[in-house]
């Protein structure tokens, strides 16, 4: 590169002085004085001169701008690699003024184009975020204003908006859905709007809601109020249906009568209710022609709903004075329909205990029928398996009572607290109406035992043995089969004689007598005296009286262990006899 500008430089002053020789020459032709050729190179020289002279300053002129420029770049450019969050930028070394101007040049268009991209970016992001955040009333994301956000900025950004956009999505499904529901309720009610709320929300202008919380919660709430205003008026036609059929199925009105039982519901529940109440209005006024029958019908229908309740002669007491009232008036049947809405409700209330209770009366019904079995002596000569499947069978009835009379007991529990009055069956408590049922139980057990016990005493007493008939030599074998019990003497016979056939046969009868073994009814009458007491399963419920301490388990395990007595002295009987 260097010989190529000493090349040119020095061929530019060969062209020089080759032209300043041509101008000799012309001169000399011409005749020019030495005075004026001097005047004339120094013209020249001075055209030379300026040329250059013009040249070095453009030329000078062209430098400084350059590197102007350059200054001007790299202050450009560390504004914007600041601005963008970007390293500074480096040069690199031994670059000449043009190229270091090019370079900054082109990485100062590079970042303004990035800048320019960022900010159209941000204003499309920010618009679309203003939009979402007006009908969310959310907060909009928050870039500094004047500033160039960076790419994780607008990288925030976007997915703000685009959770935005999905909340609004969902939001619109909510707010279709209620007022769609809202719309649905009012046509099924007949509901015509009464509040602004209540208008807008059945507007078919999508957009005249924001999508806000409250009004969310503003929707939500006049819904639910709708449900509870639908539920009121299906209870109320329910109500008046049913008031309906009872006065129907009181009055026994004639076939014409019951169409409008079969009649399809109106397309509105206002006016399905209007229909029913005019015909409640039209069979109360059949019922003031027939009040006498009327009134023997509802006394009926208390009847059964009393024994349903169980109810005790105390109970029916208070509303038996009415019952005998034969003065037929309004006011009477009024008496009696109240006294009816509040059996009904008193039975609807207490169903579930109710439900309980029969299911206990039913299991224990089969617990009585299995100790009716377990007293039957004639059981044992079934065989089969039957006494092992009657076991568990009984067991199992044991336990559900047992189950049964806890949930008795909590769900009573829970009805009191509740009611804030006891729960009566037949005018006691329940667990007393309970507990009573056990100690008859009991006192019916101890009778049979007594009775039992007695029998068994006389027909244990040996008959006084006869002489055997002369010639006889015939006597029954002592049964190898009895048990010897611990601590238990060697048995002895004694022969008596057949008193009905000794004269004719002659045949003798040997008995085995153990002596020292107590009277069975003895034996007996210790176990009764030992279960003289009071017996119930439970300890009674929230009685004034002071508890029993005979639990459930003891009671079962009393019963068993007689029953094993009972058991082990038939067998014993059966071998000796």
């Amino acid at each position: 590169m260097k010989c190529d500008n000493e090349a040119l430089a020095f061929s530019l002053v060969t062209e020089i002085n080759q032209a300043m020789a041509r101008l000799v020459d012309i001169w000399d032709s011409i005749g020019i004085m030495e005075d004026q050729r001097v005047e004339r190179m120094q013209t020249v020289k001075k055209h030379i001169d300026g040329l250059l002279h013009s040249m070095i300053k453009e030329e000078e002129a062209l430098r400084n701008c350059i590197k102007t420029g350059i200054i001007t770049s790299q202050k450009q450019l560390d504004t914007l690699c600041l601005e963008l969050g970007l390293e500074p930028y480096k040069l690199e070394e031994d670059l000449t003024v043009l190229q270091v101007e090019k370079n900054l040049r082109f990485r100062v268009e590079s970042l303004l184009k990035e800048k320019n991209e960022r900010l159209r970016e941000l204003s499309d992001l920010k618009k679309q975020d203003e939009e979402l955040c007006v009908t969310l009333c959310a907060t909009p994301y928050y870039i500094p204003s004047g500033s160039v956000p960076s790419r994780t900025q607008l990288q925030e950004l976007q997915e703000h908006v685009k959770k935005l956009g999905k909340e609004k999505e969902s939001r619109v499904k909510v707010f279709s859905g209620l007022r769609e529901d809202i719309r649905s309720l009012m046509d099924e009610m007949g509901h015509e709007p009464e509040s602004s709320l209540e208008r807008e929300s059945i507007c078919p202008d999508s957009d005249i809601f924001l999508l806000t919380h409250d009004n969310i919660k503003a929707l939500k709430l006049l819904l639910s109020q709708l449900e509870m205003k639908k539920e009121s008026l299906i209870s109320a036609r329910d109500k008046l249906k049913e008031r309906a059929t009872s006065l129907w199925n009181r009055l026994s009105c004639p076939e014409p009568e019951g169409e409008a039982f079969r009649e399809p519901a109106m397309s509105t529940l206002s006016d399905d209710i209007r229909r029913w109440r005019g015909y409640v209005e039209h069979l109360e006024e059949l019922q003031m022609a027939q009040l006498e029958e009327v009134v023997d019908k509802v006394r009926q229908e208390l009847v059964v709903l009393w024994d349903k309740c169980m109810l005790g002669p105390e109970q029916k007491e208070l509303f038996s004075v009415h019952f005998c009232d034969d003065h037929y008036t309004e006011e009477l049947l009024a008496l009696h329909d109240n006294e009816l809405l509040r059996m009904k409700a008193f039975y609807e209330a207490a169903q579930p205990i109710l439900e309980d209770l029969e299911k206990w009366k039913r299991n224990w019904a089969l617990f009585q029928e299995f100790e009716r079995k377990a007293a039957d002596p004639n059981r044992f000569s079934n065989r089969g398996g039957s006494l092992l499947k009657e076991s568990k069978d009984r067991a199992k009835v044991q336990k559900l009572l047992l189950k049964l009379e806890e949930e008795l007991r909590s769900r009573v529990e829970v009805w009191e607290k509740n009611q804030g009055t006891s729960f009566l069956v037949q005018g006691q408590r329940i667990m007393d109406f309970i507990s009573s049922k056990w100690e008859e139980h009991r006192l019916q057990k101890d009778k049979e035992k007594n009775e039992r016990m007695t029998k068994k005493t006389e027909t244990s007493q040996f008959k006084t043995p006869t002489k055997r008939a002369l010639g006889s030599t015939h006597t029954t074998p002592i049964p190898n089969k009895i048990k010897k019990m611990p601590n238990m003497p060697a048995p002895r016979t004694a022969t008596m004689s057949n008193t009905s056939s000794a004269s004719s046969s002659g045949s003798s009868t040997t008995f085995v007598c153990v002596p020292g073994r107590p009277q069975l009814s003895a034996k007996r009458n210790k176990t009764t005296e030992a279960s003289s007491g009071p017996h119930v399963p439970l300890q009674e419920f929230n009685s004034d009286k002071k508890p029993v301490p005979i639990s459930y388990s003891a009671f079962t395990s009393e019963l068993s262990r007689k029953a094993n007595t009972d058991s082990f002295l038939n067998s014993t009987v059966k071998d000796m006899l």
